[in-house]
């Protein structure tokens, strides 16, 4: 509001009063639109329908709104008269974006293609990055990839500037991450045809992952069906330190949801523990909620968010969404149909698995479990990559521990693999030093007993620890002595 003020009163010296008032609003109106992305000028963030669509919704159910309501009945067709029962009834809602994957976007293309339309009716991109088997190392595997699917890339390059598609090329970072860094923004409702499209709910997006025919749906202008999501709370108190990582809120939910216990649900995380996470944290853990069968995953806009926009070139999205921040939390007193408290000054680092990612046991305890059921206790290869701890973050927090580790003389005594999740994550690492602490093999063999752990974590059990009976809380200073 004090933005629009200050901008009615600059305006008002020059234009003046009265007559020339509506001079004023046009001129405000059209200096506050911004663009959803860099790469769509044209295309423009519409909080003030989607403020409409939610005082609609809002004035019929007569009740506060989940920050998951909003989002997703702000994208209503017709907020007027869609029927609303969470859990029961089918909503037609309007995404504002599509996003697709190469693997699924061929057989998506090949149908938009086929409906006659000339250009998709939303912003719509596709990202190359299935396609690519890591087997040997990243320019390898790469060079690789582009001649063994020189065809696939070559179509999806063509049928996408014929039709308006934005194209990533292979090389250029995991579709989730591009979609974090470029088009993700607080409200946005983004469908995309890949499990982990969650990972946007770190920057208070709701993002869904879809097969290739609702793509198509969205692209061709129809609405799309989605059944109301029921919405679970999780209210995050206290602040993460030491050990435990974004990752382990997540490996602790779904311990307690298990698989299936997120289905048909959006899960909303709230609460003042929210600000100690940070935006790509967040990501993390909407990422991995895929895991527990959720819908998606949410977080509500905070200081953490602006900051990211604004550290990857998007202050113009930010200032907006500070304009409507209310918008973009929960309504005080709104209602959840299950709630889950998490203490993050209790929380543990956790590791979840084999077999299972909702199976959680505390890094101190795990070791004792993978005795009793037999499961080997020697750790053969880490990862820190993938769609899921991809992030400079990530990457600035394994670095650090390494630089630790390489100080005291310890050398890496198991396998240890680097994926970056962006081109521009990739570059930034090596601006900054971290790719020269140590090269990266691909590890292609079959290992039957697979863990989900945190970022640090990863680097402990492959450098300072190799047995699943290490704990950093317990060993760490033994090991760095």
């Amino acid at each position: 509001m004090a933005t629009y003020c200050l901008t009615v009163a600059r305006l008002q010296l020059v234009l003046g009063h009265g007559a020339r008032r509506l001079h004023v609003s046009a001129a405000y109106r059209a200096q506050a639109q911004v663009s959803m992305s860099r790469f769509e000028p044209a295309s423009f963030i519409n909080y003030e329908k989607l403020q409409s669509n939610v005082n609609i919704v809002r004035k019929r159910l007569n009740r506060p709104l989940t920050l998951a309501e909003k989002i997703v009945y702000g994208h209503l067709d017709d907020p007027h008269h869609q029927e609303i029962d969470r859990g029961r009834t089918y909503l037609r809602l309007r995404p504002d974006r599509v996003a697709m994957q190469d693997a699924t976007a061929q057989m998506a293309m090949l149908q938009f293609i086929s409906s006659g339309l000339p250009r998709v009716a939303v912003p719509s991109t596709i990202h190359c990055d299935h396609l690519i088997e890591a087997q040997i190392g990243g320019a390898k595997d790469l060079a690789r990839a582009k001649e063994v699917n020189k065809e696939v890339y070559n179509f999806l390059a063509s049928a996408g500037a014929k039709y308006g598609v934005g194209f990533w090329k292979p090389g250029s970072g995991i579709i989730h991450q591009i979609i974090l860094e470029n088009y993700a923004y607080p409200g946005v409702m983004l469908i995309g045809t890949d499990s982990h499209t969650p990972n946007g709910g770190g920057l208070g997006a709701i993002c869904i992952g879809v097969g290739g025919a609702d793509a198509v749906d969205v692209m061709a202008g129809i609405p799309w069906e989605l059944k109301c999501p029921k919405v679970i709370g999780v209210r995050l108190t206290g602040s993460l330190s030491g050990w435990t990582s974004p990752k382990d809120v997540i490996l602790k939910v779904a311990g307690i949801l298990t698989v299936k216990g997120g289905t048909g649900a959006i899960v909303e995380y709230h609460g003042p523990g929210v600000d100690s996470i940070s935006c790509t944290g967040m990501a993390t853990i909407c990422n991995m909620g895929a895991e527990i069968g959720a819908t998606t995953s949410v977080f509500p806009y905070n200081h953490r968010m602006r900051t990211y926009l604004e550290k990857t070139g998007r202050g113009q999205i930010s200032k907006l969404a500070d304009e409507y921040k209310d918008l973009l939390v929960p309504d005080e007193g709104c209602k959840y149909d299950q709630i889950i408290e998490l203490n993050l000054n209790e929380l543990k680092p956790h590791i979840n698995g084999p077999f299972t990612p909702d199976l959680a046991h505390p890094v101190s305890e795990v070791g004792a479990v993978a005795k009793k059921s037999g499961w080997p206790l020697e750790v053969k290869v880490g990862l820190i990559g993938s769609c899921t701890n991809s992030s400079y973050e990530d990457m600035g927090r394994a670095a650090s521990l390494a630089k630790q580790a390489l100080d005291k003389g310890l050398k890496c005594k198991a396998q240890f693999t680097v994926t970056p999740g962006s081109e521009q994550i990739r570059a930034t690492i090596e601006r900054d030093g971290y790719v020269s602490l140590g090269t990266s093999k691909r590890q292609t063999s079959a290992l039957p007993y697979h863990y989900v752990v945190g970022a640090k974590m990863v680097l402990f059990l492959t450098s300072l620890g190799v047995s699943l009976w290490e704990s950093p809380q317990r060993d760490q200073l033994r090991k760095l002595q």
